[in-house]
């Protein structure tokens, strides 16, 4: 979907702080999970919401290959669904008219077709849904996901799905704050736009997670 690049005075900065520009040269598939955010219909549909990232179905075959892979190897994976709703004040008050905020709560609010993931998504019965309301999963007292992990003892998230500079972010920074080992799929993650992509893909190389493609992902997995 992006044209990814991060520029190589970056990668040379991370190499002389951590001396290596990967963190993570394995994984523990069984402690592992892959977390899938906000792949709803909304989101992917052309014209169906004013919330649509066009063309972000295009990073769905690399998604359902990691969750496919995962699963075989004794891994979980997680699925998220956001809903917008008006006790988010910050957000409802500041960042949207009254006719896109009652548009896009409307769009996201539960049984909405909108606001269900996508038919594209290979997800399974074994896997988990979680509901989200705020952009990060793992946001101060949203304790779904963090007891779902605690409970399975996951240690490691691989962080995939839209917005990258948004929820994926978001989530991404929370986890990172928690302790959780984080990697950052680059073709796996999708935004509005190849500079607002690459843009995150900068702060979670330097900061917040190992960046990998979709490949190197896989090999970390069937590696175990």
């Amino acid at each position: 979907m992006h044209n990814t690049k991060i520029p190589q005075y970056i990668k040379d900065r991370v190499v002389k702080r951590r001396g290596k520009l990967n963190m993570h040269e394995k994984i523990n598939p069984k402690t592992s999970a892959l977390l899938v955010i906000d792949m709803q219909n909304c989101f992917i549909i052309p014209k169906l919401s004013i919330v649509e990232v066009p063309g972000v179905e295009a990073i769905a075959p690399n998604i359902n290959k990691i969750a496919k892979s995962i699963r075989t190897n004794g891994g979980n994976v997680i699925w998220t669904k956001h809903r917008y709703t008006s006790d988010w004040i910050s957000w409802y008050e500041n960042f949207c008219t009254k006719e896109s905020r009652t548009q896009i709560i409307e769009d996201t609010k539960e049984g909405a077709f909108p606001g269900e993931l996508w038919k594209g998504m290979d997800v399974k019965k074994v896997d988990k849904v979680i509901i989200k309301n705020r952009s990060s999963a793992l946001a101060p007292k949203f304790f779904e996901l963090k007891n779902y992990l605690d409970n399975n003892n996951i240690d490691t998230l691989i962080i995939t799905g839209t917005l990258s500079n948004v929820c994926c972010e978001s989530t991404t920074r929370d986890a990172m704050f928690l302790n959780y080992k984080t990697i950052f799929v680059e073709d796996a993650n999708g935004t509005r736009s190849d500079q607002e992509h690459n843009a995150t893909l900068i702060n979670m190389i330097q900061f917040f997670a190992d960046v990998r493609s979709t490949k190197d992902v896989l090999e970390l997995i069937n590696k175990n």
